[in-house]
């Protein structure tokens, strides 16, 4: 199965509808399969006093309450209804993630099937309860949980009517960006033995090694910010990839999907040809009278065109020569 790769917009349109569009475009050249954004009212969301994450007021540059910054940042239902037609036009999935009740009746309205359930709400019990009821792809991400946190939301999705087969559960840290010594990608691992479920990566770190890494590992989902520009203003662009860098990660996971193989260890078409030309075999290492016995004094190894190969060297030795060799002629059994 291919990994299903998720450009996450976000809110990096900055509530322009155009550059989310944009984004759209930019996800279809990159090669991902779902390109997803957020869907929320921030009167839902936020209280008017919550104060930003450190991490938004440093990559804004702006002191100010989350309210006043998501206000700028929301989409309109209109925009929803256009992005979404747009995203069917360009033949790529669109995802959003809800982040109040009012959103998620909104998205699921909408006709989107796939839910994508942030860190943030990983112990929301009635959210989760809401998107398990649909029994549609889900997929929890899990920054800042531990793995008792994990199995309580894993637990009320499921008692809420999630089937398991449609549950795929990221490993997350929600920083941005995550150093690298934070990443901890042998975590996914740990999930997916704990909790017997698919797993992926929600990452934050810079740069595309750790989600090419991560598929390495065995994930399922891969999911990755992207904007247009890391330079604009707004709290995700400096920890996000840009077009190019996008579209070098989506072709490093493939290469990587391809790369991983069957398991089965044996010889590939490729390689079948040069087993004449790197193996060696079994020549003269000196002159060999006929009826001499083969032995390690008269017999060595060498990359040549006759004889028989390496594998074959306790099976001659011993036996009597059936006629005169020359210097580096092969041997044949």
């Amino acid at each position: 199965m291919s990994v299903f790769i998720i450009a996450e917009a976000g809110v990096n349109h900055n509530g322009s509808f155009e550059m989310a569009k944009q984004l759209v475009d930019a996800a279809v050249d990159a090669g991902a399969d779902a390109v997803k954004f957020q869907t929320f009212k921030t009167e839902n969301l936020v209280t008017e006093t919550a104060e930003q994450a450190d991490y938004q007021t440093e990559n804004t540059g702006v002191k100010e309450s989350q309210f006043a910054m998501l206000k700028r940042l929301e989409l309109s239902e209109q925009a929803h209804l256009e992005l979404f037609d747009y995203c069917r036009q360009k033949g790529i999935e669109f995802m959003s993630t809800a982040f109040d009740d009012d959103s998620i009746d909104f998205l699921h309205s909408l006709g989107m099937k796939r839910w994508k359930i942030p860190s943030g709400e990983l112990l929301s019990i009635p959210y989760l309860r809401k998107i398990a009821a649909f029994d549609q792809t889900t997929i929890l991400s899990t920054g800042m949980g531990n793995l008792d946190e994990v199995g309580l939301a894993i637990e009320t999705l499921i008692g809420a009517g999630l089937s398991k087969s449609n549950l795929t559960v990221l490993h997350a840290n929600t920083a941005y960006p995550t150093p690298y010594e934070d990443v901890n990608l042998r975590a996914m691992q740990t999930l997916a033995e704990r909790f017997e479920v698919s797993t992926g990566l929600s990452d934050h770190s810079l740069g595309i090694e750790v989600p090419i890494a991560a598929v390495a590992l065995g994930a399922e989902v891969i999911e990755k910010h992207f904007t247009l520009d890391k330079t604009l203003p707004g709290p995700d662009h400096k920890a996000s990839l840009e077009p190019q860098e996008l579209k070098a990660m989506v072709q490093g996971i493939r290469h990587i999907e391809v790369a991983l193989g069957t398991g089965e260890k044996i010889a590939s078409s490729s390689e079948k040809a040069n087993k004449s030309v790197a193996r060696k075999r079994i020549v003269a290492s000196r002159r060999i009278a006929e009826g001499e016995i083969f032995s390690e004094s008269n017999l060595t190894l060498k990359r040549s065109d006759h004889g028989s190969f390496a594998q074959q060297w306790d099976d001659l030795i011993g036996q009597s020569a059936r006629k005169v060799y020359e210097p580096g002629e092969g041997i044949d059994g």
